[in-house]
């Protein structure tokens, strides 16, 4: 139950979010176009994670799978919880990652200590939250992930 309630309210949020906070131009791919790039580099590895999940791109919203990617956390409401603290550590400020932090804490007191662990993480990893990631979907991922310590 407190997993519908999750997903309803960043459905509920995400539309306002998208107007009011992101400024980014939509990266006009879609998963086959993603898929056609060189395995092992990121746009690659997007559209297999994208393909895999059943998702398909979400415009002016690429760089939030980018970095599930990059992080290799999971998709599951909890684990989408640790991504929210995973970026946190990294540096990243916004209205929505504080949004599900706060519900993430309110709905899954237990999971504080993996929560902890990914904020750790994240403060580890170097900056990256900001990157550019359209201009980087011909690196491999594993490069990234060295570069950046994630």
């Amino acid at each position: 139950m407190k997993d519908k309630i999750i997903e309803f309210l960043y459905k509920t949020i995400k539309v306002p979010y998208e107007y009011f906070f992101k400024n980014t131009q939509p990266w006009g791919l879609n998963v086959d176009q993603l898929l056609c790039f060189e395995a092992d580099s990121l746009g690659y590895e997007l559209g297999t994670f994208l393909k895999t999940n059943h998702y398909e791109v979400q415009d002016s919203l690429e760089e939030h799978d980018v970095f599930h990617v990059l992080t290799k956390i999971g998709t599951t409401v909890k684990e989408e919880v640790d991504l929210q603290f995973y970026l946190l550590g990294n540096g990243k400020r916004s209205p929505f990652v504080f949004i599900v932090i706060l519900t993430g804490i309110l709905f899954y007191p237990k999971a504080y200590k993996s929560f902890y662990s990914s904020y750790k993480r994240g403060k580890k990893a170097h900056q990256f939250y900001y990157l550019d990631f359209y201009k980087m979907l011909t690196i491999p991922v594993i490069n990234i992930q060295q570069t950046f310590n994630i």
